[in-house]
């Protein structure tokens, strides 16, 4: 899982400044996230490049459009490969966000499948409460998280997440990330989740609140 673009956002849900456009958001089914995925794989491209030279102390050159970038052509790709499969999951859920027409955030995860992969790599003693849960398939994994960073000051990625998990209030819900990603970190802290472990190989976890939190 990524986070991009979202660090500076207000994600309390302190709303969006007077002088800014109103902004609308939108759940998808499979089949209009799937007609989505170019615009989608557009904006992840320019997000990672501008995070890449962020990091480098350039200035970036992605501008969160949805316009694309020549040099994330690589990154775009991959994210491509890695949608086409998660579109394919069980109870697939997303939902964008849209200023003056333009994309500008994507939030969307997946139910993870009971006994998979995902849960062997887990290196940790699991709650019983978490337990039960992945017992019963009740555990839905948040895959990716964009904000555009023109939006950096609203609450695009408060309200794209707490949209998306109406659905999923009687859920564990949990978001993987790399141990060095500390925007997403600081994305998933602000939102009062909390740590759960670490996933082989170099990932860590990190569980939603219990309800009714979203």
């Amino acid at each position: 899982m990524r986070i991009l673009g979202a660090r500076g956002v207000a994600l309390n849900g302190a709303g969006r400044e007077a002088h800014m456009p109103e902004m609308f958001l939108r759940r998808l089914s499979r089949w209009q996230a799937e007609g989505q995925r170019e615009a989608v794989a557009d904006l992840y491209a320019d997000l990672y490049v501008d995070l890449c030279a962020d990091a480098s102390g350039g200035t970036g050159a992605g501008n969160g459009s949805g316009s694309g970038s020549g040099s994330g052509s690589g990154v775009r790709q991959d994210f491509l490969r890695r949608f086409e499969h998660d579109v394919q999951q069980t109870d697939f859920d997303m939902v964008v966000a849209h200023v003056a027409g333009n994309l500008v955030g994507c939030l969307y995860g997946y139910r993870a499948e009971r006994g998979g992969e995902w849960w062997e790599s887990f290196r940790h003693v699991l709650s019983p409460a978490v337990v039960e849960q992945t017992a019963s398939g009740r555990v839905f994994l948040l895959s990716e998280v964009m904000v555009a960073h023109p939006e950096r000051g609203s609450d695009v990625a408060y309200r794209m997440r707490t949209l998306l998990l109406t659905r999923h209030t009687s859920d564990v819900v949990v978001a993987v990330i790399r141990p060095d990603d500390d925007q997403g970190r600081e994305v998933l802290q602000s939102w009062d989740w909390t740590k759960l472990g670490e996933f082989a190989p170099r990932q860590e976890g990190w569980l939603r609140p219990p309800s009714p939190m979203p």
